[in-house]
């Protein structure tokens, strides 16, 4: 497989980086996955690393080096994940569930499988325009599908981060909304985003962006702009860019390898 790849991370103005973030691949797959643990639920950077955990675990163990059902491993991650998170929570008497938003996707045949709970995004870049995007789980974003509101003030709503959908937080919240798989081009870029990569960006700008620079490059000066437009209040700032096809660096491997974000 041809492929540049870069995940990077910013605390930005919070006490603590909820956010994690991952990607692996054998010579037939390469896993994505990026979970943004919520403040406001207890211990949300726990539910964030199992979600991770959960996914490259799962990778290692089942990319030989191929993925079965592609579809159905990430559907299957991400529930084991969540189990795991409402497991440990009872088991370490934790006094609530942590919660986390999570997004994965994964690459096979040239093919791109995905899915979501909560709002961290996937992005789907192809000649200038946005291919494909994860739909928030957010009343905001019910709000905009409703015609209540246009998509700018969705963007810039005070309760956009008010979601509807996680891992863990809540036993019976959880739900794993898939993508529809999308045979990539070469030259396509894909985006892992938490809210505070993405917010403070309008899709132009982030189409705009990623038009011809290394995705190395972007995503870090992505990040720079983020906190910039956030200064003083910005949330973690967590990004996996990926740019697929001829011209990319060659990933050819014996077994499965992971690079797991260092948070520090």
């Amino acid at each position: 497989m041809n492929f540049s790849i870069h995940q990077a991370s910013h605390i930005g103005n919070r006490k603590y980086n909820q956010d994690r973030a991952a990607y692996a691949y054998s010579s037939d797959a390469l896993l994505l996955v990026l979970a943004d643990g919520m403040g406001g639920h207890l211990h949300g950077e726990v539910a964030a690393d199992l979600i991770v955990g959960t996914f490259v675990e799962s990778f290692e163990r089942e990319a030989q080096p191929r993925i079965a059902d592609p579809a159905e491993f990430v559907a299957g991650a991400m529930r084991h994940a969540h189990e795991r998170i409402l497991r440990i929570a009872h088991d370490k008497a934790l006094g609530g569930f942590p919660g986390s938003t999570g997004v994965a996707a994964l690459i096979q045949d040239g093919e791109v499988y995905w899915g979501h709970a909560g709002d961290s995004r996937l992005y789907l870049l192809r000649d200038g325009a946005v291919l494909a995007r994860t739909r928030d789980h957010s009343m905001v974003q019910q709000w905009s599908d409703w015609g209540m509101i246009t998509a700018e003030e969705a963007r810039v709503h005070p309760q956009r981060n008010q979601i509807t959908n996680c891992l863990g937080g809540v036993e019976d919240m959880f739900y794993m909304e898939p993508g529809k798989p999308v045979a990539l081009q070469s030259g396509d870029v894909l985006l892992l985003g938490s809210d505070g990569l993405w917010g403070p960006f309008d899709d132009q700008e982030l189409v705009e962006a990623f038009a011809a620079n290394p995705v190395a490059d972007v995503l870090d000066n992505l990040i720079v702009r983020a906190l910039e437009r956030g200064i003083g209040h910005s949330d973690n700032v967590t990004g996996i860019a990926v740019r697929w096809g001829e011209g990319e660096a060659a990933h050819d491997t014996d077994k499965p390898v992971c690079h797991i974000l260092d948070i520090s």
